[in-house]
């Protein structure tokens, strides 16, 4: 029988997570089939359960349950545990392991595939939810001279720089007069056409934005590009995160460049 894997989210139409995993399987010679599942807001962990009893073998959860997921898990790898926030799930019997593998797959594509260094840089990360808790202890272990978490509730901010050593947090007020080297938008904002409130002088000269919203020119990337930094979209990241995604449920891990450059053609 083919092993069942999905995406689950809300929204999750656009997701490029079942064309990417069909490639790695194909790669890989992998037999499984992947798709989407949109939970409603409020029954996330039935939809999870239903998807269980159907046969699935393991989930990626994005927008907006990786809490919840990291909730539903019966055990946590540590940086799940660490970021208190999930985007991978694997079944086996009764156990369900969270993991999160955003941040490995933040960190792959900016310095592997982007060649931005985060060592000795100033990083500004936008938001406080699963998506920066996702990514924030990775960040930290390459060694950025300063790491700043900025959220439009600077309590939320302040909250989870807390849980971190050598982070500050705060509003987004908090930012006048400071420049940063690399500004990650881990907001949902580009998905309703926002931008973050972010003072154009927080991007350094030679700044590097990235969004982790992929495959449209969000007005965050537009203003980064408007006071002068280089950008990109978060496209690489889910790659690298759903390879990794991939060899914990099958065991090996894909190549992923030739998949990231058949995405950026289109």
């Amino acid at each position: 029988m083919t092993d069942r894997y999905a995406v689950i989210g809300n929204p999750v139409a656009h997701s490029k997570s079942p064309w990417i995993h069909a490639e790695f399987a194909r790669q890989t010679r992998q037999d499984l089939d992947y798709g989407r599942i949109e939970a409603p807001l409020d029954a996330f962990a039935r939809t999870v359960d239903a998807f269980r009893a159907a046969g699935g073998r393991g989930a990626n959860v994005t927008l907006p349950f990786k809490g919840e997921a990291c909730a539903y898990a019966t055990r946590l790898t540590e940086r799940a545990r660490v970021a208190q926030a999930v985007n991978t799930l694997r079944f086996e019997g009764a156990e369900a392991l969270g993991d999160n593998t955003d941040g490995v797959g933040l960190v792959t594509d900016l310095e592997r595939n982007l060649g931005r260094a985060i060592a000795g840089r100033r990083v500004l990360l936008l938001g406080a939810g699963g998506a920066a808790r996702g990514v924030l202890q990775p960040l930290l272990e390459r060694g950025p001279a300063a790491l700043t978490i900025a959220n439009r509730t600077a309590q939320r901010a302040r909250e989870l720089a807390g849980l971190f050593g050598k982070v500050r947090g705060g509003g987004f007020e908090a930012l006048a007069g400071e420049a940063f080297d690399l500004v990650i938008n881990a907001t949902s904002a580009g998905l309703s056409g926002e931008a973050p409130p972010l003072p154009a002088a927080a991007f350094a000269p030679g700044a590097f934005a990235y969004d982790m919203v992929y495959g449209r020119d969000t007005p965050f990337l537009a203003m980064a590009r408007a006071a002068g930094a280089a950008v990109s979209d978060g496209l690489g990241m889910l790659v690298e995160q759903a390879a990794e995604s991939f060899q914990l449920w099958r065991g090996v891990r894909p190549e992923t460049a030739a998949v990231l450059a058949a995405l950026r053609r289109g």
